[in-house]
């Protein structure tokens, strides 16, 4: 499994670097469920940087995660989606309720 995980000031970002479909889902579900839990952490980013694919497991992997962080207060956002993904999570009304940024966009009007 290819996640990798840092936390920084209370917020920890799980950097995914392969596509989330049902294949890996669970793995990863396990691992950010854990460390969700175990950290409690204020913000929950997960970099999309390197997905280059999703489907419902990974829009399931995501919510999941959402209301896990919601129910001890912290935040979740997605981060460096590319078009194709972040074209999923519109279509499925994720992106109503979690932001998705663009960190490059962002540095370069900042």
């Amino acid at each position: 499994m290819n996640v990798k995980h840092f936390i920084e000031e209370k917020v920890l970002i799980f950097e995914i670097t392969e596509e989330l479909d049902h294949h890996v889902v669970e793995r990863i579900r396990k691992r950010t469920d854990y460390e969700i839990q175990r950290l409690m952490p204020k913000e929950v980013i997960f970099d999309f940087t390197k997905v280059k694919f999703m489907d419902s497991a990974g829009i399931g992997l995501v919510l999941g995660r959402y209301k896990q962080a919601n129910s001890f207060g912290g935040k979740l956002k997605i981060v460096n989606a590319s078009e194709r993904v972040k074209k999923i999570l519109e279509m499925s009304g994720v992106a109503k309720i979690i932001p998705i940024i663009n960190l490059d966009d962002t540095e370069k009007t900042g």
